[in-house]
């Protein structure tokens, strides 16, 4: 069986109309430099861990690019596996977007790349890995090779005082068979920015400040529900996408890749944890101290009574008439999985194919797509367009919505999702589970222009 990490170092390399020429590279310093090297994470004096990390931090460094704005990006990879960047959420050409089942070549073991990028759309976006694990738990996205991406726009609003940027992220752990036969991944650790509860430093803030939260799930698998005792989150944007309906929540809900910016506005002094709503995932690590300045005691937690979230409650009701007034073409998409055995790897499809062997359906510039997932599955997935973003239509059986943009959707297990997008952005164009399991196990594929 072809492997995605064999089948993509099978691809060759990319065309090299965005690659900076010897004389460029020469010539200038690069305006993103990002090393990939062995990193040992201290989660806390009792936790270690031996991965890898950009510029040797967890979460790797905040890039604040201005809209439209030519960026030169040099990469170089230290570590001892071949590694590839992907500029999640950004409008890339396939060469550079990183993922190799689109065409972005391997940077090899000590080797180094350098191309020209331009920043698009704004919004929080972020860089993580896009290679193949299987089952090592310190591989692409289990070891925690990811970083923040802000793209500020041409007319900066203002309606805050400072941002603050937390990555949710799971550790170490093992393999378990669940109670239906498929593997899945337990962890040991659960951290905010790399730290467990306790172990990092805490958000200091001031009475009367606004303080924007960006906050991204970067875990491999799980979805993560976020609470701030004391506070709520006034959510103003969903992937980095403004949203139509900024509300007023007591929690988030991140899946796989999900971002979600939030003010906070902070009028109760005193300690508090901002954590897992789940007890036992923030008894793992999964928690940071907001403190206020001249606060004393014990950071304080307030255990929410159920959880709450939907997406609806950002969007607008659809209203007459055919979304962007235009014809909409429809792409039926069925997700199942092939159990080849009990304790052995389950094999993930799409239309009854497992990647790469299956289907390439075909985009029309300037033609607008709904894709019609319909999850036969008992599992929640987080589903990932590469290179566009989407407006999501219907969630979970909920009337039909307009106005909310993402680029990642979640899925829930034996239900149908839609979502239409605009295929302005030509070249091949990735599809896919973001659980990093699933993607090794075939969940995947590409969409091609005309």
């Amino acid at each position: 069986m072809i492997t995605r990490r064999r089948f993509g170092q099978l691809s060759g390399m990319a065309a090299g109309t965005v690659l900076l020429t010897p004389a460029m590279r020469a010539a200038t310093a690069p305006d993103i430099a990002l090393e990939i090297a062995p990193y040992s994470l201290e989660a806390s004096p009792k936790h270690h861990f031996r991965t890898v990390a950009y510029n040797g931090q967890v979460p790797g460094p905040l890039f604040r690019m201005r809209q439209g704005q030519e960026q030169t990006v040099e990469i170089r990879n230290s570590s001892s596996e071949p590694e590839v960047v992907h500029w999640h959420g950004l409008f890339l050409p396939p060469e550079i977007d990183g993922a190799m089942e689109e065409g972005t070549p391997m940077i090899a073991p000590g080797g180094h790349v350098r191309y020209s990028l331009k920043p698009d759309p704004p919004g929080f976006r972020w860089f993580h890995t896009h290679t193949f694990a299987g089952a090592d738990l310190t591989k692409a996205q289990y070891g925690g090779l990811h970083g923040f991406v802000l793209i500020e726009p041409r007319d900066a609003p203002g309606a805050y005082d400072r941002e603050v940027f937390l990555g949710l992220h799971d550790w170490g752990g093992h393999f378990e068979s669940s109670d239906d036969g498929y593997m899945n991944p337990v962890y040991d650790v659960s951290t905010i920015n790399g730290k467990m509860l306790g172990f990092g430093e805490p958000v200091r803030v001031k009475q009367g400040e606004r303080v924007l939260m960006h906050v991204l799930n970067s875990s491999p698998t799980e979805v993560h529900w976020i609470a701030l005792a004391g506070h709520r989150f006034q959510v103003v944007a969903l992937d980095g996408n403004a949203v139509p309906q900024p509300l007023t929540v007591e929690m988030l809900r991140l899946a796989p890749a999900e971002r979600v910016s939030a003010v906070v506005e902070m009028k109760s002094p005193g300690k508090w944890v901002l954590g897992e709503v789940r007890k036992h995932i923030q008894n793992a690590g999964m928690g940071i101290v907001i403190e206020y300045a001249r606060a004393g005691g014990n950071a304080v937690w307030t255990q929410p009574e159920k959880l709450v979230w939907s997406y609806r409650g950002f969007a607008e009701a659809a209203g007459e008439g055919k979304a962007g007034g235009s014809e909409v073409n429809r792409i039926e998409l069925t997700f199942d999985t092939k159990f080849e055995g009990h304790g052995s790897e389950e094999r993930w499809r799409i239309n009854g194919k497992s990647y790469p062997d299956t289907e390439e359906p075909l985009l029309r510039n300037g033609e607008r797509y709904r894709l019609v997932m319909k999850n036969e599955s008992m599992d929640d997935h987080p589903m990932h367009l590469h290179r566009h973003t989407f407006e999501v239509r219907r969630v979970d059986g909920s009337p039909e919505m307009q106005g909310l943009r993402k680029d990642v959707v979640l899925v829930p297990g034996k239900s149908t999702a839609e979502v239409e997008f605009v295929a302005d952005h030509p070249g091949r164009t990735l599809f896919h589970c973001h659980q990093q399991d699933h993607m090794d196990r075939g969940f995947m594929m590409v969409f091609r222009y005309a």
